[in-house]
């Protein structure tokens, strides 16, 4: 039994809140006029032309201010549409050129004449009322007596009834005069629908409406639509986002009753519903019932993607708009909060989906994006890392220019900026002469340059081997020395080489090499296969990731996202990615390789393998992969000829056979000899074999079927 998730029973056209309105007996349009002033309603339409603007020969009336007022006009108890009443407020405009022509005015209105006249000001106004795909003008004539005829205040109002509409429709309405004095008011007004209304018994077009409600299913959330077995209806679930048109996500023509179940993944706060009986000018209704979920704003920030684009442009990709803001830091190599360039550079509002352009000359890989809100940093990317290489230890300098072209340098540091000619205590003022010097010899990249100033990264590479040099050449005096007295006793030397050759295999096995399994999940026994030799790399020594092993990360940053950190950090770590092909992973390059512009279909959510091909393939396509990549297969599993041309430009390797070929590259340069490595090659074969048994099928036996979306928790 599903538990009210918040307290939303949306019935379509039975909202807890809901709008009163008056009813309008009858189809005749009628108009009245505040007390003092006389009005008509002219028959019949009235081209809606406004004319060009004139002068005013004296005082005139003119409109000044527009209101509307939703009503029902009913021609039976249970047969109403929906009506939109028009108030035009008036005011007198301009004054009498000639003191003569305002004397007679006033004397022809005055009561104690004996034949007094019946001075008045008259104007025609005009209503336009436009409601896609039809439009409708009305004349309305009033007079105001000369008594109230004031210049520059207001005498009334006007009030029209009125002007049928559609639900849900965008009504556009205007006011002028004729001839017209001034520019014409205009007012947009959106219409509710059903559900805004108190209207669900009066107007028949929402009888048909399917009821909606809204639930919590343990984490999930379940729709539930209540109607008749025989009705059929749309229901459309998409992304109403602020910048940008309407995005569609998942769409179905259904028939009732149905319940649909949506991942708590799946929801963001401009996710809405739609829903429609499958018949001609039928009124669609929508919701957007997750706009203040907290757990759809996690969402929507873990869905978030800053990408980097050629010729400095970077975007941020999400489903939704984010009230952020971007600003560029400087993350230092140590490790320590990444310091914000503002000033001397601008933060600017994150507009989603949309290139911006990096402020900045040229590219650094310390340089980061840091979008945030008001409350906290949402997220940080240090975008030229995978192509300019890892984070370098370079000092950021600051140059400040005032007036006079009397510039002054700083170096950014987590303190703040340091003056380079200053006597504080930190690395910048100990090298503050050098630093400078390496500006003025062009042996510092400019960043950035305007009027206000500029940013310099400087190398401190060479210092920091200067200060090194002198300690290491007293470590190799030391060494020397000791090796002339253990060469005096050689016995002990013996135990002392045993002792230094066990520590410096510790020392190895502390400092082994990372490795990243990247595999498609084709089946249960195929997974257990994979385990089987990540846990056999381990021992050998490897550093191992595998997303076996980090389902909780995957589901909390999702498969992307995890892949893109282990990627990065086992690649600055210089360590290496190790494809293991397999028939699904093979179906999924291959769907990759035939058509990169179309979206992927979709996979689980713990497929970090189909997640990372849109990563993956641009290193093979550019070329960036010998080097940092390997691929892998087993004998059973898969034929030699069925991986893909393009993985080829890195080594493949068959497993077990070639085990001590593949255990050789996956260890680099700390790889031992070739007896021990056949040794270690033995141990994880025999590792392997069980799991590898268990994995064999017959030809045609391997499935990879899987699938997502709303349409897989449909059910009647």
């Amino acid at each position: 039994m599903p538990v009210p998730w918040f307290l939303l029973s949306l019935a379509l056209g039975r909202n807890p809140v809901v709008l009163s309105l008056e009813r309008v007996v009858g189809p005749q349009d009628t108009a009245r006029c505040s007390p003092g002033l006389s009005c008509h309603l002219w028959d019949g339409d009235v081209l809606c032309l406004p004319g060009s603007l004139v002068s005013a020969p004296g005082p005139v009336l003119v409109p000044t201010r527009l209101q509307t007022e939703l009503v029902l006009r009913c021609h039976e108890e249970t047969d109403c549409d929906l009506c939109v009443r028009v108030a035009v407020h008036l005011a007198v405009h301009g004054y009498w050129e000639d003191p003569e022509d305002e004397e007679k005015f006033r004397r022809a209105a005055d009561p104690e004449l004996e034949e007094p006249r019946n001075a008045s000001l008259q104007a025609h106004i005009v209503l336009s009322f436009q409601a896609y795909p039809t439009a409708h003008c009305v004349l309305l004539e009033v007079q105001v007596p000369a008594a109230l005829v004031q210049p520059g205040q207001s005498v009334g109002s006007i009030v029209f009834d009125c002007f049928e509409a559609a639900l849900g429709a965008e009504v556009q309405i205007w006011s002028y005069t004729q001839p017209r004095y001034q520019k014409e008011l205009n007012l947009t007004q959106q219409l509710p629908d059903c559900r805004g209304l108190e209207v669900q018994d009066n107007i028949q077009s929402c009888w048909a409406l399917p009821w909606l409600n809204v639930s919590a299913d343990g984490e999930d959330v379940r729709l539930v639509l209540d109607v008749s077995e025989e009705q059929r209806f749309g229901l459309s679930l998409y992304w109403n986002q602020d910048q940008g048109p309407i995005k569609p996500w998942w769409h179905s023509n259904l028939t009732g009753p149905q319940t649909i179940t949506l991942n708590h993944t799946d929801l963001v706060p401009c996710l809405c519903i739609q829903v429609w009986p499958l018949e001609p000018d039928s009124v669609r209704t929508s919701i957007c019932p997750f706009r203040e979920d907290p757990r759809a704003h996690r969402n929507l920030w873990r869905a978030a993607r800053l990408q980097l684009l050629p010729s400095r442009g970077w975007r941020l990709d999400a489903p939704c708009s984010l009230p952020a803001e971007a600003t560029l830091c400087w993350q230092a190599l140590d490790g320590g909060p990444c310091l914000p360039l503002v000033p001397p550079l601008p933060r600017e509002n994150v507009t989603v989906n949309k290139v911006l352009e990096f402020p900045l000359r040229k590219g650094h890989p310390n340089v980061c994006v840091q979008v945030s809100t008001w409350e906290k940093l949402q997220m940080q990317e240090c975008l030229w890392a995978d192509t300019l290489g890892p984070l370098k230890d370079d000092m950021l300098l600051v140059e400040t220019r005032g007036p006079q072209d009397n510039g002054s340098l700083c170096a950014l540091e987590p303190s703040g900026c340091t003056p380079l000619l200053s006597r504080a205590s930190t690395r910048a003022a100990r090298l503050g002469e050098q630093l400078l010097q390496d500006v003025q010899s062009g042996q510092c990249l400019q960043l950035w340059d305007s009027d206000l100033g500029a940013l310099w990264a400087c190398p401190m590479d060479k210092y920091i081997h200067q200060r090194w040099a002198l300690v290491w050449l007293a470590c190799l005096l030391l060494a020397a020395v000791l090796f002339l007295l253990l060469l005096l006793k050689m016995n002990p030397v013996k135990g002392w080489l045993r002792l230094l050759k066990e520590n410096i295999r510790a020392g190895a096995a502390s400092r082994s090499r990372a490795a990243l399994l990247l595999y498609s999940a084709d089946d249960a026994s195929f997974e257990r296969l994979v385990g089987a030799l990540a846990s056999a790399l381990c021992q050998l020594p490897l550093r191992v990731a595998v997303d076996l092993w980090s389902r909780r990360d995957l589901s909390a940053q999702g498969a992307l996202a995890w892949f893109h950190a282990q990627r990065r950090q086992t690649l600055q770590e210089g360590g290496v990615v190790v494809l293991l092909f397999s028939p699904g992973a093979v179906a999924l390059c291959r769907e990759w390789l035939q058509d990169a512009t179309s979206a992927p279909r979709a996979h689980g959510p713990h497929d970090a393998f189909a997640a990372s091909l849109s990563c993956v393939l641009p290193d093979f396509l550019q070329g960036r992969a010998p080097g940092r990549y390997v691929g892998a297969y087993f004998d059973k599993l898969l034929p030699a000829d069925a991986v893909p041309a393009l993985f080829r430009s890195v080594p493949v390797f068959s497993l077990p056979s070639q085990l001590p070929d593949f255990l050789g590259i996956l260890q680099g340069p700390t790889a031992p000899r070739s007896r021990r490595l056949a040794e270690r090659a033995e141990q994880v074969s025999r590792a392997l074999q069980p799991a590898l048994d268990s994995c064999f099928r017959p030809p045609g036996a391997l499935g990879t079927g899987r699938g997502m979306g709303p349409e897989a928790g449909v059910r009647t």
